[in-house]
């Protein structure tokens, strides 16, 4: 299990969750998320380009700490780590797939919606979990009543965030990051408006450091046993 990778997430606290249908549209990708400050993406497998466009990233641009999202099977897994993926996000808790990924050694994020799935994951003896659909199903509101019994427990929610509510989320202490596609859309990446992409990721950087100064206490240590067996 790769803490390292989870800690660093943590002190980057965004995550750009990016969806690509052309490898050679990646690097330019990755340029624009590092000149906005942000060095980090989760290339989502939901189309053909995915694997390819990770791998793309991880050769050319090695300082960005590159993973995985939409991580369905064991098959994606293999692909998603042998594209040189640091980390693995799924939508949901599959039993198979986490086991599969914590023998492989991988950082899984698996994503949760409630205190059933929570406890699947405690059992896999996972620390972090993805809250998804965050808006839809509950928002911050939700997560912080979810803290009150899980209290060592991380979050990373994706799903409907974005500036406007991007506060309500970095003032939960259990939070650890937050993903989001409003830095980096399709649309602007189809498109190549990666001047468009960098600003916007400049000002999310900007914006999660105002609503988070410093590191939340106590969300370094909760990252350094995550996925302990």
């Amino acid at each position: 299990m790769d803490a390292e990778v989870l800690v660093r997430l943590g002190e980057l606290v965004l995550v750009p969750v990016i969806e690509i249908l052309d490898r050679e549209l990646a690097a330019p990708l990755a340029d624009a998320l590092l000149e906005g400050g942000l060095p980090c993406a989760e290339i989502t497998f939901r189309t053909d380009a995915a694997a390819d466009s990770l791998a793309t990233i991880v050769r050319l641009r090695p300082d960005m700490l590159v993973g995985a999202g939409t991580v369905l099977s064991v098959d994606q897994v293999d692909r998603a780590l042998d594209a040189g993926a640091r980390f693995l996000v799924s939508p949901g808790f599959n039993p198979r797939v986490v086991e599969y990924a914590l023998g492989k050694g991988a950082a899984i994020l698996p994503g949760i919606c409630t205190p059933s799935e929570i406890e699947m994951a405690r059992l896999a003896g996972l620390e972090i979990v993805k809250f998804f659909p965050a808006e839809v199903a509950g928002g911050a509101k939700y997560i912080k009543a979810l803290t009150a019994p899980y209290r060592s427990l991380r979050f990373v929610p994706t799903g409907g965030i974005d500036a406007t509510n991007l506060g309500g989320y970095l003032s939960i202490p259990q939070v650890m990051a937050v993903g989001g596609s409003w830095m980096a859309p399709g649309k602007l990446i189809q498109d190549r408006k990666f001047s468009d992409i960098a600003q916007r990721t400049r000002e999310a950087v900007e914006l999660a450091a105002r609503l988070r100064p410093v590191a939340t206490p106590g969300v370094a240590g909760g990252v350094v046993g995550a996925g302990a067996r």
